[in-house]
């Protein structure tokens, strides 16, 4: 079986230039800051059980589409957490409670930064306070009861559960070790932007190839920016950067289109939980008005597909376990090889190198297995 030949459509919601492009080293090193870069990756690079996640290639994916090179960063393996947001939220405890175990931290999550807080206070010996919403499933939250941290429900959406965390921290003293940003709340946002980071220093160890192209998925656009941060500060040519977003919560794409940030009301939660987010960020705003060369958001209608794809070695020639928020840079990437006019506004060709995110793993298991099956009964 091939990819395009089948007659499967892989679609797109909405395609947009980014206006204001201009990538500037200067101004995104200013937001973030290359000493703030590099004490990241001292930092998470010392710690106990520390390696570099595997730049793999979807080889098979890269010669239908008749493209020099698709590196997929695989975040499965990092550390025991399944999830690039190790790197983040777990860094941000280290640095804000600085060795004092009379600190709470507590965070609001959609699954995997809460399960990094709550990691990187285990690491440390503290108490830490997470809040999901009525959507974050119990197989999610079990993990982070099994990591030590007191989980506490919330009624609503990812919103209203930073609503209450941030009421109950006030009320209580608790830390908020939070990767979204607010009014007179942004360095602990930069935290977790910096520790996002390591990944790109990673990358620009694992490979000395020029890559054309980077897709980056976006919530509140925290790994995006600190992605394109390291970008900045590791990559000696820019890539063209695309942002990828559920078409339920693009709201990174109608910001860059009116350019200023814009509120999604969210009306359906996409099955991509972690990037089913209504406002970006602040701080990353600041990077991704101007850095982002496009946009484009995609339907949940190919999610399960493209797991069981990349498990049954359809794209590489090794298995890769994908959860759901790792699918869309692949499926983002056909859907604009097979749109004729994006094909050619991206010059996507034989001598481009692509770079996706493969940010998470079988996160919540349970869910990864419903994916799988009703991917694997797709193909067949």
């Amino acid at each position: 079986m091939t990819i395009l030949s089948n007659g499967h459509q892989w679609k797109y919601t909405e395609f947009i230039d980014n206006k204001n492009y201009s990538f500037n080293k200067k101004e995104i090193l200013n937001s973030l800051t290359s000493e703030e870069i590099d004490d990241a990756y001292k930092s998470i690079s010392e710690w106990k059980g520390y390696s570099p996640t595997p730049l793999l290639s979807l080889n098979k994916l890269s010669k239908e589409l008749n493209l020099n090179k698709i590196f997929y960063k695989d975040e499965n393996k990092r550390f025991d957490l399944k999830s690039f947001k190790a790197l983040g939220g777990a860094y941000a405890v280290e640095k804000v409670t600085k060795g004092n175990k009379d600190i709470v931290v507590a965070t609001a999550t959609a699954g995997n930064h809460g399960r990094s807080v709550a990691w990187g206070a285990k690491r440390l010996g503290l108490s830490c306070k997470i809040f999901i919403s009525e959507f974050v499933s119990e197989a999610r939250a079990d993990v982070m009861r099994n990591l030590g941290a007191d989980v506490i429900r919330v009624k609503g959406n990812y919103e209203a559960s930073l609503k209450e965390c941030i009421k109950q921290s006030k009320k209580n003293g608790w830390e908020i070790i939070q990767d979204v940003a607010w009014q007179d709340y942004e360095e602990v946002p930069k935290l977790t932007m910096a520790g996002y980071s390591v990944m790109i220093k990673e990358i620009s160890n694992q490979t000395d190839q020029y890559i054309t192209h980077v897709f980056l998925q976006a919530g509140v656009g925290g790994m995006a920016s600190g992605a394109i941060a390291g970008i900045a500060k590791y990559f000696k040519k820019i890539p063209k950067i695309i942002i990828v977003e559920p078409k339920t919560a693009d709201c990174v794409l109608q910001s860059v289109k009116v350019g200023e940030m814009q509120k999604i009301d969210i009306k359906k939660e996409s099955i991509m939980g972690g990037m089913s987010c209504g406002e970006v960020s602040v701080v990353p705003w600041k990077i991704l008005k101007f850095a982002v060369n496009n946009c484009i958001s995609i339907p949940d209608e190919n999610i399960a597909r493209t797991i069981a794809m990349l498990k049954n070695k359809y794209l590489s020639d090794e298995p890769i376990t994908a959860g759901e928020c790792a699918t869309p840079g692949v499926i983002s990437l056909i859907a604009a090889y097979e749109d004729k006019h994006i094909k050619t506004e991206l010059e996507l060709n034989e001598k481009s190198n692509i770079l996706l995110i493969g940010c998470e793993g079988d996160a919540d298991e349970n869910l990864y297995k419903k994916l799988l099956n009703k991917g694997i009964k797709q193909l067949t």
